[in-house]
């Protein structure tokens, strides 16, 4: 498991969910199971149902009768959850973001580090991967993308250079989009840019942010009063979602009242502040140095 993906925060996430031994659980970032099985050892009458779309995450399945995986897109928590009869949970977690064995794996072309061609698939049979984002997008589509999920500082002249330089030949491969776009870097900010230009591209192929909403607001709906809501995010794209709903009811961020001023909201924060991983684990885990984990309760 842990060649699979370290388990991040673990035991803050286990306390966060506040585990009823005979509740009802979901883990819709299955990957190398760690969370799960930590979950599914509190469990006695209870059970555990977690998501991943990555058929290489099957593999890691635990052999226990109080445990499903489900081989199926969070987006789809609620519908998936219904075909096994199951209307209410008691707490739900999510570690977003891409998994160790995903950055790990040359072939799946998540990673800077190695040379492969462009995928980006977290569901390796989806029709979109960053060979077509790069090659068939308008340049102000790139633009867009690169503006809004990398947070560029130039993204016009990104998406332009990227634009100039499919035209001889398509962009294939790692290597070809990072000596396309090497004039660009700023000085001794290569990892930064080339993580951004990557990000951006990697949400868009898999509809990230988009799916995080859907998945949140499903949650909101199946969450018994109490249940808990812990998600572990990686980046401020996802952590703003996150953050926004827990303390304003909604992922824009503008806090509505009902008549008599009252605050329309869902859920109540546990943890005060988002809960950062120790300087330990980040030293064990240098992937956990980005992690936020956010904690709330379903009022």
């Amino acid at each position: 498991m842990s060649k699979y993906h370290d388990p991040v925060l673990l035991a803050e996430c286990i306390e966060g969910l506040n585990i009823n031994p005979n509740g009802t659980y979901v883990d819709v970032t299955f990957g190398g199971g760690g969370h799960s099985r930590s979950i599914v050892s509190k469990i006695t009458n209870g059970h555990l149902y977690a998501f991943d779309q990555d058929q290489d995450a099957l593999d890691n399945t635990l052999d226990d009768d109080k445990f499903t995986l489900i081989n199926a897109n969070f987006r789809y928590l609620k519908s998936s959850l219904r075909m096994y009869g199951v209307k209410k949970i008691d707490g739900l977690l999510a570690d977003l973001g891409v998994s160790s064995h995903q950055f790990d794996i040359p072939d799946r072309g998540f990673s800077t580090r190695f040379e492969a061609d462009l995928d980006m698939r977290m569901d390796q049979s989806a029709n979109l991967n960053a060979f077509k984002v790069l090659n068939e997008y308008t340049q102000e589509e790139l633009r867009t993308i690169l503006k809004f999920y990398g947070e560029l500082k130039r993204p016009g002249t990104v998406a332009r250079i990227i634009c100039e330089g499919r035209l001889d030949s398509p962009i294939s491969t790692v290597s070809e989009l990072k000596q396309l776009l090497k004039p660009l870097i700023p000085s001794m900010l290569e990892n930064k840019f080339f993580a951004q230009v990557f990000q951006a591209i990697r949400i868009e192929v898999n509809d990230e942010l988009n799916v995080l909403k859907e998945m949140l607001t499903q949650a909101n709906d199946i969450l018994a009063p109490g249940g808990r809501l812990v998600v572990i995010s990686y980046h401020s794209l996802e952590d703003r979602l996150v953050k926004n709903l827990i303390q304003k009811g909604n992922f824009e961020g503008n806090l509505e009242q009902d008549f008599y001023g009252n605050k329309l909201l869902s859920f109540k924060k546990i943890s005060r502040k988002p809960i950062l991983p120790s300087m330990e684990e980040v030293k064990k885990n240098n992937r956990a140095r980005s992690a936020k984990l956010r904690v709330s309760e379903k009022l």
